[in-house]
């Protein structure tokens, strides 16, 4: 909700998650281990960071992320990245779509593909407002890997 509301993600919201997901683990609460907690945490920051480095994600979601590991564990994390994948995909359509822009973002994708050189400049590109908020997509791939 923060993230809709303000496009950032308080780094105080992804330590906070990721303290309650190694305090859980540790407690036996959660039924994961201290380990799983803590490469769970390793994993998700090392599957977020190439989209950042891309400049895709903000620093934010790289950290959300990684908390959102130490909360799941490392056993669900590929299954919430492919989850969160699907719906940041989703989302961006829908962003698109209100944005009035959907058949030129598809347009500009499909170019994209073809010239993965160009990524990052079009990503960043300010005047195309290409950024929304990923918190939500996050959220809905974690919360589906726990239901699922």
């Amino acid at each position: 909700m923060v993230d809709l509301a303000h496009q950032r993600i308080p780094n105080e919201v992804s330590l906070a998650t990721a303290a309650a997901g190694v305090i859980l683990a540790a407690t036996g609460l959660s039924g994961v281990t201290v380990a799983a907690s803590l490469a769970g945490f390793v994993m998700g920051f090392v599957m977020m960071l190439p989209g950042h480095i891309l400049g895709a994600t903000g620093a934010g979601d790289v950290k959300l992320f990684a908390a959102a590991g130490a909360v799941l564990g490392v056993e669900r994390m590929l299954q919430a990245f492919c989850f969160m994948a699907i719906a940041g995909g989703v989302l961006a359509l829908y962003v698109a779509w209100r944005r009035g822009r959907l058949i030129r973002t598809m347009k500009g994708t499909a170019k994209l593909c073809g010239r993965p050189s160009e990524t990052r400049a079009a990503i960043g590109a300010a005047g195309e407002h290409n950024r929304f908020p990923y918190g939500p997509a996050i959220a809905i791939g974690c919360l589906l890997a726990v239901l699922v």
